[in-house]
C-alpha cells in the first residue's frame, strides 16, 4: 500500500524530543545539527525529557528554543520514587523516568496543536504514535538498527509504529527491514550529517590510534584491548587513546594494567573537543559489537583519519570503502582488528592513501 498522506505541518514549527538535551551523546548532538538546520526556516524547538545538569554540554544551537518536561536537578518527591508507566520499560530511557515524568510528558503532548514533531528513540516514537495532539505530524527517528531491539520493544514497534506520520533510519538495510515489517508506512534512509569538528586534518604521522564511545559493553573496548595487546608488543613506540566515559571504566582500567598496556593504552575521559583529538591521531578504530550507524566514523574520516572497523551490525560496511579508505573485519574477530591495525601502522604509504579518500567520503 501507499504510504498515507502526511498532514501539513503548521509553518514553522518544529518540535524535537531528547530524552536530556543537556547530557553528553550523539544523538544530542545529531538532534543540535537538525535544530540548526532548520531554524534557518521553521520555528524549532527543543524538549528535553530530563535535566540533571546546570548548563548542557554541547551548546544550545542559536535561534532554537529550549524546554524541559521534567528538571531533575533539586525535588524528589513521591512521583518521582514511583516508577514511569508511559515509557517503555525495554527502552533504555526507561531508569531515568517516574511517574512524575509520564504526568509532564503526557500533558505536553496532549496539548500539542499542528506542526511537526521528531521524536528520537523508540520509546519516544511509540508515544508519538499513540497520544500526540490533533494536527501533529509525527516523525519518528531510528539510530538504532531494526535487530537490536529487545523483543517486547520490538512487539510494541510492530503494533504501533505504523501510526506514525513516517520513520527515517540511519542504513538502507534498516530502510528495507522497516518497510518489510510495517508495510504503508513511509520510511526513508536519511543518515547523520557531519558535524562541523574543530581542529585541522590529521597529518598521519602521529604514533596514535585513536577510538570514542560511551565506556560500555556496545562499544567492545574490551575486544579492542586485547587486540591492542598484540599491537604493542609489536610497536611499544605507538599509544592507544580511548576518548569517552561510561560505566566500564573501571573494567577496562583493570584489563589495561592486568595486560601490562598502562603506558600504551590511555582512558582520555570525554571531551568537548573531538576534533582535535582526532587530528592528532592517525589511525581510528571501532571495536563495537553493533552500532545503529557509526557517526564516529564518519567523524574520524572527515579528519582524514583512515578507519579499521569490525563489521557488526549496522552501519560500518555502508559507510567504510574496503582497500580505499579503511579495513573491515569480521565481526568480534579480535586477531583481524589487530592485523588490521597492523597493516597500516606499518605501510604509511598505505595511511596517508587511506586517508586522503576518508575525507573524500566524509
Amino acid at each position: 500500500p501507499a504510504p498515507r498522506a502526511v498532514p501539513a505541518p503548521e509553518p514553522g514549527k518544529v518540535r524535537i524530543l531528547l530524552l536530556h538535551a543537556y547530557g553528553l551523546g550523539g544523538t544530542v548532538r545529531i538532534g543540535f545539527d537538525l535544530a540548526a538546520g532548520l531554524a534557518g526556516s521553521h520555528e524549532v524547538e527543543l524538549i528535553s525529557l530530563i535535566r540533571r545538569r546546570r548548563a548542557p554540554f554541547f551548546p544550545f544551537p542559536e535561534g532554537v528554543a529550549v524546554s524541559v518536561v521534567d528538571d531533575q536537578r533539586a525535588r524528589r518527591g513521591l512521583l518521582d520514587r514511583l516508577p514511569s508507566v508511559l515509557i517503555h520499560p525495554d527502552d533504555y530511557a526507561y531508569p531515568y523516568a517516574s511517574l512524575r515524568t509520564d504526568i509532564a510528558l503526557l500533558r505536553r503532548l496532549r496539548a500539542l496543536r499542528g506542526g511537526t514533531l521528531i521524536t528520537t528513540r523508540p520509546a519516544f516514537n511509540l508515544l508519538a504514535a499513540r497520544v500526540a495532539g490533533p494536527g501533529v505530524a509525527t516523525i519518528g527517528q531510528e539510530y538504532m538498527h531494526f535487530h537490536s531491539h529487545r523483543p517486547r520493544l520490538a512487539q510494541d514497534i510492530g503494533r504501533s509504529y505504523g501510526r506514525l506520520d513516517a520513520l527515517t533510519s540511519l542504513t538502507a538495510a534498516d530502510e528495507r527491514d522497516y518497510e518489510r515489517a510495517l508495510p504503508g508506512l513511509r520510511v526513508r534512509r536519511m543518515p547523520n550529517a557531519v558535524p562541523r569538528l574543530g581542529g585541522e586534518i590529521a597529518r598521519l604521522d602521529a604514533k596514535v590510534v585513536a577510538a570514542a564511545g560511551r565506556l560500555e559493553t556496545q562499544k567492545g573496548f574490551d575486544l579492542l584491548i586485547a587486540a591492542w595487546e598484540r599491537v604493542a608488543a609489536s610497536h611499544p613506540d605507538w599509544q592507544l587513546r580511548i576518548y569517552g566515559s561510561g560505566p566500564r571504566r573501571d573494567e577496562l582500567r583493570a584489563m589495561i594494567v592486568e595486560r601490562g598496556l598502562y603506558d600504551r593504552v590511555l582512558l582520555m575521559g570525554r571531551t568537548r573537543h573531538m576534533g582535535e583529538a582526532m587530528a592528532a591521531a592517525s589511525l581510528f578504530v571501532l571495536s563495537s559489537r553493533f552500532e545503529g550507524f557509526g557517526m564516529v566514523i564518519v567523524e574520524a574520516m572527515s579528519k582524514g583519519l583512515p578507519v579499521v572497523s569490525f563489521d557488526c551490525p549496522r552501519g560500518p560496511g555502508e559507510i567504510i570503502r574496503p582497500g580505499r579508505d579503511g579495513i573491515l573485519v569480521p565481526n568480534g574477530d579480535v586477531e583481524g582488528l589487530a592485523d588490521g591495525m597492523l597493516e597500516l601502522i606499518e605501510d604509511e604509504p598505505r595511511r596517508r592513501s587511506y586517508g586522503a579518500a576518508a575525507v573524500e567520503n566524509a
